[in-house]
């Protein structure tokens, strides 16, 4: 017979930490109790679509996440993780019979959001649904920093490097819309069997990774006002050159190494891509943002506090009754997981008096009494 394990109280609570900073990277950076919409479009945010509201064939559109909560209670969500530079659109035109409960003054339509098929619950370059019911590979979803759509990892043209959850990518699709971005790539990416250096030899360049603004003649200007010089012509002049094909896996900070010379400046805001000079754009910071809001919130702990007085016998019962409520916990949320809707607060509350009518059934259950 083997030695029964010991295992103390903050060995269990360690098991779920990684799951709890995963929801509170996400949610703890947006409010859950107020509509974005005052707050115009917001630079990252937790995001929804209505498939009750806003049908496949309709107008796409996408909520907050307090919106999720307090106006599409009940409804079939889809969750999209998060966007950036979007506005709420709950109950706007796009929304014909539902009125937002949380802020009503808001204008037909928010003309600068960007949809894509996400906003109907499907992605990738195959356009299924996540998680899929026909789909029996198992096989992460990637999201691209430029399009932001999800993809699977055996749709991206490429072999996904290790530590995948450090670096960005962008998808194929997007660099061949960006051509100058490859010469970035042959310099900057993270090595992968995608990668082909070739040295160029001879003056004649055509120069077809630049950017559109990069081909304009430069105006004259005095000696003095002359900017610095540009880092992406110097790194297409070296002449390494990379495979063009397959997704791009970015390491960290890459984006700090991109050139921010005033023409570069004016394409990347050309093509709408001026969020690649910006190192809070990414999801990263976003969910150290929402993890440093947590931890705050967190900083006195009564829990921590109160099993320290406790003798062993005591806390072994809190680690079985523990236990007991993860395992139910579990399972509650993996129905709404299959089918894909979001736990709203009165969920946890129903879980949470189940639960206590459970245990005063097993108290009345376990009485004696004397004749």
């Amino acid at each position: 017979m083997s030695e029964e394990q010991t295992v103390s109280l903050v060995d269990v609570l360690e098991e779920d930490e990684e799951l709890e900073e995963e929801a509170s990277a996400v949610l703890a950076g947006s409010d859950s109790d107020h509509c974005s919409y005052p707050q115009g479009y917001v630079k990252r945010q937790a995001l929804y679509a209505c498939n009750t509201c806003t049908p496949k064939g309709g107008e796409a559109a996408g909520v907050c996440l307090a919106c999720s909560y307090k106006c599409h209670e009940g409804h079939d969500l889809f969750e999209l993780y998060t966007k950036r530079n979007f506005r709420c659109d709950c109950g706007n035109r796009k929304f014909s019979e539902l009125q937002c409960k949380l802020y009503t003054e808001k204008e037909e339509v928010n003309s600068l959001n960007k949809y894509s098929h996400n906003f109907f619950g499907v992605y990738c370059t195959c356009g299924r649904p996540y998680p899929d019911p026909d789909d029996q590979v198992e096989d992460e979803m990637i999201q691209c920093v430029v399009c932001e759509d999800w993809l699977h990892g055996r749709h991206l043209g490429c072999l996904v490097p290790d530590c995948v959850e450090l670096q960005e990518m962008i998808c194929e699709s997007c660099m061949n819309k960006n051509p100058f971005l490859w010469t970035y790539a042959a310099h900057l990416a993270v090595p992968g069997a995608a990668v082909q250096v070739k040295e160029e030899t001879g003056t004649d360049k055509s120069n077809t990774n630049l950017p559109k603004k990069e081909e304009k003649p430069s105006c004259k200007r005095s000696r003095e006002e002359a900017e610095p010089s540009c880092r992406l012509k110097e790194l297409d002049a070296i002449g390494k050159k990379r495979v063009q094909s397959g997704a791009v896996f970015w390491p960290s900070a890459w984006r700090s190494r991109l050139c921010s010379c005033n023409a570069c400046k004016e394409s990347l805001s050309e093509v709408g891509l001026s969020f690649l000079l910006d190192e809070s754009d990414t999801v990263l910071a976003y969910e150290n943002k929402g993890k440093s809001n947590e931890q705050g919130q967190q900083r006195h702990d009564p829990l921590m506090s109160a099993l320290d007085n406790l003798n062993r016998v005591q806390q072994l019962e809190i680690i079985h009754g523990y236990n007991d409520m993860k395992t139910e916990l579990k399972d509650f949320l993996q129905r709404f997981a299959a089918e894909g809707k979001v736990v709203t607060p009165d969920d946890i509350r129903q879980f949470f008096e189940e639960q206590q009518s459970r245990k005063r059934q097993r108290v009345d259950a376990g009485r004696f009494y004397c004749t």
